[in-house]
């Protein structure tokens, strides 16, 4: 249909450090950015708006241009009716995007803004609104079923959901999220890998606990705590959910395992620490090195895709902002290979070759903390990226919106080693 071209390179997602937190504030500042800028094109207006363009933008699309397309918007669309909704995320560190709900004569159209550091403009595109997302239709398969469950109680009770065998349960795992305020499923663009970990699992025969994260069912009460830490980020929803499943009464809870992705995976061993009659724990894209030093090196990746469009120096300023000091000094004193090599219990390390995120120089992390323990098994595969997703050649952010679905190589890998832990 109709579409503005953005500057890829200074829209990227970056998951695993900031994550992707909508806020549908109207009163943020940045929604007043946005509406300005589409008051000003709708009003002719273009020069004023490309005066606000960053010098990347400028380069990609001028006056003239951006008339031209506007224009096209309205003979597609027709006229600008009304604001329908708005929505506010920082997709990457130091952007700011904004999302405007536009409904024209034709059509709903979603006008999109993104502003770095200095509220420059550096993306800027329109296009249809995608219809609504179906309801969540019943597991297509007969070998499991799903039910609805609450983790913890009280002012932070989180909605979840508990997929079990139709058989026998083999044994039952609770999968911890990565950074930013996760769905129960992980959901990464139109990819749901918490999702395909959960059924695929429980169609291999083992229960499986996912839900929504603290920062996603309460951000206002999360972002107001001046002494957050990753216990109340994660660690500690993680320990309630192990023992929701403890208390099942088709689950042995001596066969009860953790697995974490990403920053979950980097505090698995955490986890475990707290909880010595877990079975096992499964570290899927987990680094070994302090956070911060992780995110300059993605920055400085997404860089070099796009040389000039990532200011590496102020997205590191953006995410130190994103949370108060004592998250950091709670997550430097945290050393995750040391942790682990104090353990006793089983485990399993996955790491995807492409990962552009937590890269190699964390599996080398865990390989050389750990090549002592006879009960660590460490397995990496050449084409997956950080989320599991298969693909070829550098991997960049816009793998991240084609769908596709964890192999099942993967799945047969977890499932396979959970089985051989669990106690008859």
């Amino acid at each position: 249909m109709f579409r503005v071209r953005a500057i890829a390179g200074a829209f990227c997602l970056v998951p695993a450090i900031a994550g992707v937190a909508w806020s549908q504030a109207a009163d943020d500042p940045a929604v007043a950015r946005a509406k300005q800028a589409f008051d000003l094109l709708e009003h002719d207006k273009v020069d004023e708006v490309v005066t606000q363009f960053t010098i990347q933008m400028a380069a990609a699309i001028g006056t003239a241009q951006l008339r031209t397309v506007w224009a096209a918007v309205h003979r597609q669309a027709g006229a600008f009716q009304a604001y329908v909704d708005q929505r506010v995320t920082t997709p990457a560190p130091g952007v700011t995007a904004v999302v405007l709900g536009c409904r024209f004569e034709k059509a709903v159209a979603d006008f999109l803004v993104a502003f770095d550091s200095d509220n420059k403009i550096a993306g800027l595109r329109i296009t249809p609104r995608a219809a609504p997302a179906a309801p969540a239709g019943p597991p297509p398969s007969s070998h499991f079923s799903e039910e609805a469950v609450t983790v913890g109680a009280g002012e932070w009770a989180l909605p979840g959901t508990l997929s079990m065998p139709a058989g026998d349960v083999a044994a039952a795992v609770v999968l911890v999220h990565g950074s930013g305020p996760n769905d129960r499923d992980e959901t990464i663009g139109p990819n749901k890998p918490f999702r395909d970990l959960a059924w695929g699992l429980a169609e291999r025969g083992i229960a499986v606990l996912r839900y929504d994260k603290r920062t996603r069912v309460y951000p206002g009460k999360m972002a107001g705590n001046p002494t957050m830490t990753v216990r109340e980020e994660t660690t500690a929803d993680a320990a309630l959910a192990v023992a929701l499943l403890r208390h099942h009464d088709r689950i042995d809870p001596k066969n009860v395992f953790v697995l974490g992705h990403s920053l979950g995976g980097t505090l698995a061993p955490r986890i475990a620490a707290d909880d010595p009659l877990l079975a096992g724990v499964i570290i899927m894209a987990g680094s070994t090195r302090p956070l911060l030093d992780v995110a300059r090196e993605q920055l400085e990746y997404l860089s070099s895709l796009n040389p000039g469009t990532v200011d590496v120096e102020k997205g590191l300023q953006t995410l130190k902002r994103a949370a108060p000091e004592s998250y950091w000094k709670d997550l430097d004193a945290y050393k995750p290979v040391q942790t682990a090599a104090q353990l006793s219990l089983p485990i399993l390390i996955l790491q995807g070759e492409r990962d552009y995120q937590v890269t190699p120089a964390d599996l080398r992390g865990w390989r050389d903390g750990l090549r002592d323990r006879k009960n660590v098994t460490i397995k990496s595969y050449p084409p997956l990226n950080h989320l599991f997703l298969a693909g070829e050649g550098k991997s960049t952010p816009a793998e991240y919106e084609r769908a596709d679905h964890l192999p099942d190589l993967v799945l047969d890998d977890i499932a396979g080693w959970i089985k051989r832990q669990s106690l008859p």
